[in-house]
């Protein structure tokens, strides 16, 4: 079995994208009709998963969870703690975590920006939506019309506009991260 190497390099970019992460969190339109708020973090999760190996990717968003989870303020809205973790919106975070993982396996390994953005839209914004919406009914108490017309719908143009983003963005970013001249 090969064990992937984590370097002193890998270790910074992960950090580097734990905190875009956190950032992307403060940049949040809460909606008046869910508990739901625009934000921009599918868009660094999505790069996430472009740019770095499962394992890295996992554990990049695993830290900014735990740093969630340890009361600092990362999630939307700039909130921390248990309780967001854990309430209405909590299954959209963990449904974050498994689309990075996902993703960057299902990515291939030449780059193909057609194939990337197929797997991001086809494959992690559906996951992130079928583990957030029933983890929010489940908390709420809201049926499954309600939950996808406030946690999914509301989300989709904007959601398929980040992915178009993240693959546009990380073009340039694998060569300058990856390139070892």
């Amino acid at each position: 079995m090969t064990q992937t190497k984590i370097t002193p390099r890998d270790l910074t970019v992960m950090a580097l994208f734990a905190a875009l992460l956190c950032v992307s969190s403060y940049i949040s339109i809460p909606l008046p009709f869910s508990a739901v708020s625009l934000t921009l973090q599918t868009l660094i999760i999505n790069m996430i998963a472009i740019l770095l190996p499962p394992k890295k990717a996992g554990l990049t968003v695993l830290v900014w969870m735990l740093l969630g989870l340890a009361g600092l303020p990362v999630f939307s809205g700039g909130m921390g703690g248990p309780a967001k973790l854990f309430g209405p919106t909590g299954g959209y975070i963990f449904g974050y975590l498994a689309a990075a993982i996902l993703l960057s396996l299902l990515k291939g390994k030449k780059g193909n920006i057609a194939r990337e953005l197929v797997v991001i839209i086809a494959v992690g914004m559906p996951l992130i939506y079928l583990i957030g919406t029933p983890w929010m009914m489940a908390v709420t108490g809201i049926g499954w019309k309600a939950a996808l017309l406030t946690g999914v719908v509301p989300f989709l143009p904007g959601d398929v506009a980040k992915c178009v983003g993240a693959v546009l963005i990380c073009r340039p970013l694998k060569k300058a991260l990856w390139n070892k001249k």
